[in-house]
């Protein structure tokens, strides 16, 4: 588990690598039970110097929205997607504390699935989230805290008391009021609500594994959603997620650790913000009606980027390395480390989401993908391949491709299967690339636009004339060629 000091060094300098005319990521906040808004008004004041938009959000039934009724998750859900709407970030990051992180959790999984009015989602934090299974909770705890604040004023204001002050290691008196005030504020059937039921509802299944780069907070000494239960329960939902302890903490963390929580969720943001792979105006054309639904899912999780640094699935971090360099001269890219090919491969061996087919003279991926990664390590005539330098690469990779690669005595491959594993990755490598939306961009491919909203299938082209183009149509963003053609028959 990662702790605060190694997380802020990733996530630091706040705003690094932001364009000057980069649209900053709006960050909609979401409070804990009992809670509201202001929750994050610490938190808020210190993002606000950062020059970070925020959307603090009351749920039914609390703060400003306590007239609103509609405590189920899917309710609360709704709630935050209007404000959302009304608001209309180009690009924001769902940040839910406790009962919040479950309700973002759902709308991450709305976005997933193609839900347009979300498109512009680009990460989740998660701070002492309550997680998509039943919150882990003592059930004469939750017995006892159904029967607050139905008694007397004087009485509620004891239990708020205790509330609060049972959830955090120290406040100053300034916070602490704040906290009690707000849950003095709530309506008694959100809360009664959120403990019998939302707490409970199992969105497990549901939510899955949502491939967005994500944050989890957890407080050191927060004893029911603490740092465990963010790796069993909430981690585990996102295909990489980043894990964060804030020590010598409990459960209100916007109040208990406002400043450290300000500085990870500025560097989120920024992170979230300089991400340059794919072109605004194709992402217009993704989300619009002329793309349907589920190939909109498909394509804005394909361009969400890949998280750097992130541990080989089904290869040694060896194996990554050197396939990394093979990928690097093979199909070379513009996209950075934003699109990373071996380990989008890597990946797909790990779930078996191959193309189905194998040479029947190799074994089958990944078998085929260590045999032929060790051939090229340190044993090979000339070296491990990640040593050399291009030109030389470049000469392994030609002699790969025509079966005349020279390999090493007890080399798992001859040169024979080598030339069958060169067009095995080839075909691999450029079928992710040009997959992927941001090469599509570059190409101007408008074959995605064939599909509407609804049912509307197949919209189809009116104008399919040489040199006609619809409307909607992109216009190639690269008038050169994709893969440069090289000379000494490595690729083409």
């Amino acid at each position: 588990m990662q702790r605060c000091a190694v997380a802020l060094e990733r996530f630091q300098p706040i705003c690094a690598g932001m364009s000057k005319t980069a649209t900053p990521t709006t960050l909609v906040l979401l409070h804990f039970l009992g809670g509201s808004a202001r929750t994050w008004e610490p938190v808020v004041a210190r993002l606000t110097d950062a020059a970070i938009p925020t959307l603090p959000v009351d749920l039914p039934g609390f703060g400003a929205a306590r007239e609103v009724e509609g405590y189920g998750v899917s309710d609360m859900a709704d709630h935050v997607a209007q404000a959302v709407a009304q608001a209309a970030p180009e690009r924001f990051v769902l940040v839910g504390h406790s009962m919040g992180a479950k309700v973002a959790l759902a709308l991450a999984r709305r976005a997933a699935d193609g839900d347009a009015s979300l498109s512009g989602l680009c990460g989740v934090v998660t701070v002492a989230g309550s997680p998509p299974a039943p919150e882990p909770m003592a059930e004469e705890r939750r017995q006892t805290m159904m029967g607050w604040f139905l008694g007397p004023d004087a009485q509620s204001r004891r239990e708020a008391e205790e509330f609060v002050d049972a959830n955090v290691v120290e406040l100053s008196d300034r916070d602490r009021d704040l906290a009690v005030e707000d849950v003095l504020r709530l309506d008694p059937r959100a809360w009664r609500a959120w403990l019998d039921a939302g707490s409970r509802e199992d969105w497990t299944a549901r939510i899955g594994t949502l491939r967005l780069p994500a944050l989890v907070v957890a407080g050191g000494e927060d004893e029911d959603l603490g740092p465990d239960a963010q790796a069993r329960l909430m981690a585990v939902h996102f295909g990489e997620a980043s894990r964060v302890t804030l020590r010598r903490a409990k459960h209100l963390l916007p109040l208990e650790r406002a400043g450290e929580l300000a500085d990870l969720l500025a560097g989120f943001a920024a992170q979230a913000t300089s991400d340059p792979v794919l072109d605004p105006g194709y992402r217009d054309l993704i989300e619009s009606s002329r793309v349907s639904p589920k190939l909109r899912r498909i394509l804005l999780e394909r361009a969400v980027p890949d998280p750097a640094g992130a541990p080989p699935r089904s290869m040694s971090a060896e194996h990554l390395v050197r396939l990394r360099a093979v990928l690097a001269r093979l199909v070379p890219h513009p996209f950075g480390t934003a699109l990373d090919l071996a380990g989008r491969l890597d990946a797909m061996m790990a779930e078996a989401e191959g193309n189905g087919w194998r040479f029947e003279a190799l074994p089958g991926d990944p078998d085929a993908y260590h045999a032929a990664l060790d051939t090229l390590g340190d044993d090979a005539p000339g070296g491990a391949f990640e040593m050399l330098d291009a030109g030389a690469q470049d000469r392994v990779l030609a002699a790969m491709s025509k079966g005349e690669l020279e390999v090493g005595a007890g080399a798992p491959l001859d040169a024979a299967a080598m030339k069958l594993w060169f067009e095995e990755v080839l075909s691999d490598a450029v079928r992710l690339y040009a997959a992927h939306p941001a090469t599509m961009a570059r190409l101007g491919y408008s074959g995605i636009a064939n599909g509407g909203e609804g049912g509307a299938l197949f919209a189809g082209f009116q104008k399919i004339g040489i040199g006609e183009r619809e409307s909607f149509e992109p216009t190639p963003l690269h008038a050169t060629p994709i893969l440069p053609t090289r000379t000494d028959g490595a690729s083409s």
